[in-house]
């Protein structure tokens, strides 16, 4: 099949050099069908063929961490490279919390168990088993005895940056300030919230701020700009040009330092491109920047395209240049510097969350409304921010101790996140479970899309033909509802090391736990996905006791404890 659409992308590649009338026409055709044979052959060579390895599921291996993971309530977690017999794979890596903190400088030997990542259950659960396939990991490996370890030699740049990343991240650690401020610092700068804690998180999910903890346009606009302004300010007329190459250079050793992100590197090509349009004396133009940046990530590796953060970061970036304007017509002219920054933090803040609406809906099944006010209140105050935990994390770096710059930025922080947590904190407007599938996510895209021409002209024309694109959402939500409320089926869920039955009778469900389960991680891991998937509109709770081995419903028994 690849050798099939290899020749086509040769064939059209060919014909592009012919003289013809058809070929003329259909020339914008041919060259998208080209590029889009020729991501598949990139995406052939980037796909991970299953390894069939002989790994001893218990025994002695040997490892060195390429990459440091979110932490549970347990392990730290990390991805490895691991020796396991005669075999080298990566894996994801389990210790224990209470060990010390492995780094890039050592191999590592311990006595560890290993597992294949499981694939799911059921449908509706996340496949982190194919999650991990795409980053070429297959195993997870737990470890809960003692790590002995050796130094290791001749590290690679990469693996250097990263240690002397993780050595301020380890710095900050140990400076005198609240533990959330020491994370939201790490989060806000260095790209890392692997120790940040799940309330803190759960607050920025449920505030819509998330953004502010991932480092995207923003912060490298940011951080851009205050580097070009030290430049300029220190630096002759006829050197400007210099200046913003050097910022250029800057942004991109940053990027380099923090780890290349979807965001960050979607960022840095958008604003070299930008000025080097400018250096060139050219109009900028956005889209071809955004485009530029997506096929070059796309190209170093295809499979970032099924990446959440990937697409949900240029889908936002097209919404600002296509909703932005349009709304800005119905704010008052912007002619002074404090009405721009309310007026284009509402835009922007509205046209992002109007933009990635229908993926958010369909990845997160939630939403919340307390999103755009919280951002309009917090976001003008983001520069100042950023410049701040910048320069916090500078001092740092360099080991110089300020007690009242520590104690002013410990202060300033608690007030934002006591300030996020009270609006994460509006549970009425806070909308969980909500259903969505690949057509309604079309056809929602489809009235965002429309939205442009209305606002930019509110006519009977437009408004009828958006009104029209809404009421075919609403018909194709209500089939599928009416199509899954007919339904009836019991499922047993497998939930660590316990059972979960789940009654589903129409939009209506009841789920039997054993006394004692953690109720909260089952509303999150088996009844949320659930509910959402199967449109359920009714759900309720029920426990069975701890001795329960088996449960009789319908004339059909069900093995709790196998």
């Amino acid at each position: 099949m690849i050798y099939i659409v290899f020749a086509s992308c040769l064939s059209i590649f060919v014909l592009y050099f012919l003289n013809s009338y058809f070929l003329h026409k259909t020339k914008a055709i041919l060259l998208g069908l080209m590029f889009f044979g020729a991501g598949i052959i990139l995406h052939f060579f980037n796909t991970f063929p299953s390894g069939n390895l002989s790994v001893p599921q218990n025994g002695t291996v040997f490892f060195k961490i390429s990459k440091k993971l979110n932490s549970t309530e347990k392990n730290k977690k990390y991805e490895a490279v691991i020796r396991a017999g005669k075999e080298n794979f990566n894996a994801v890596l389990y210790i224990p919390k209470t060990n010390k903190e492995l780094d890039f400088e050592h191999y590592y030997k311990a006595d560890a168990y290993l597992s294949k990542t499981k694939f799911p259950q059921y449908s509706f659960q996340f496949d982190y088993a194919r999650y991990l396939k795409r980053k070429n990991i297959e195993y997870q490996c737990y470890i809960s005895k003692s790590i002995s370890s050796a130094e290791r030699e001749g590290l690679s740049l990469n693996e250097r940056i990263r240690q002397h990343r993780l050595e301020i991240l380890q710095k900050i650690n140990q400076v005198d300030m609240s533990p959330k401020s020491r994370e939201f610092l790490k989060g806000i700068i260095l790209a890392d919230r692997t120790e940040m804690d799940s309330e803190t998180v759960e607050d920025f999910n449920r505030s819509g701020m998330v953004h502010l903890l991932a480092i995207s346009g923003t912060h490298i606009v940011v951080i851009f700009g205050m580097f070009y302004f030290l430049l300029t300010r220190f630096s002759p007329l006829r050197f400007r040009k210099y200046a913003v190459i050097s910022s250029i250079v800057f942004i991109w050793l940053f990027a380099v330092f923090i780890g290349f992100g979807n965001s960050v590197i979607r960022s840095c090509i958008m604003l070299t491109v930008y000025f080097v349009y400018v250096l060139l004396q050219r109009k900028p133009d956005l889209l071809h920047s955004l485009s530029l940046s997506a096929m070059i990530i796309l190209v170093v590796d295809t499979q970032q395209l099924f990446d959440v953060g990937f697409q949900l970061s240029f889908i936002a970036v097209l919404g600002i240049f296509w909703l932005n304007q349009p709304f800005l017509k119905y704010f008052p002219k912007q002619n002074n510097y404090f009405k721009k920054i309310i007026c284009n933090t509402i835009t922007i803040s509205l046209s992002a969350q109007l933009a990635t609406l229908p993926l958010v809906l369909y990845y997160f099944h939630q939403f919340s409304l307390v999103s755009v006010p919280a951002n309009i209140l917090i976001v003008p105050f983001s520069e100042i921010l950023i410049v701040f935990s910048f320069l916090m994390t500078v001092l740092i770096g360099l080991k110089i101790d300020f007690t009242w710059i520590n104690f002013l930025y410990d202060g300033s922080i608690q007030v934002l996140l006591s300030l996020i947590h009270w609006f994460s904190g509006r549970e009425m407007l806070f909308y969980s479970n909500i259903a969505m599938n690949i057509a309604e996510v079309t056809s929602l895209s489809v009235v965002i899309y429309m939205l442009r021409s209305l606002l930019l002209k509110i006519n009977f024309k437009n408004l009828t033909r958006v009104a029209a694109m809404v009421l075919v959402f609403f018909i194709i939500r209500t089939g599928f509802t009416i199509f899954e409320n007919q339904k009836e089926e019991i499922l047993l869920h497998d939930f660590n090391k316990t059972k979960v039955l789940s009654v589903k009778i129409g939009s209506k469900a009841c789920f039997w736990i054993a006394e004692n389960s953690d109720e909260k991680k089952i509303l999150k891991f088996i009844t949320g996905p659930y509910c959402s998937s199967r449109r359920i509109q009714i759900m309720e709770i029920k426990t069975f006791p701890q001795t329960a081995e088996k449960v009789v419903y319908n004339g059909r028994i069900y093995d709790l404890k196998k």
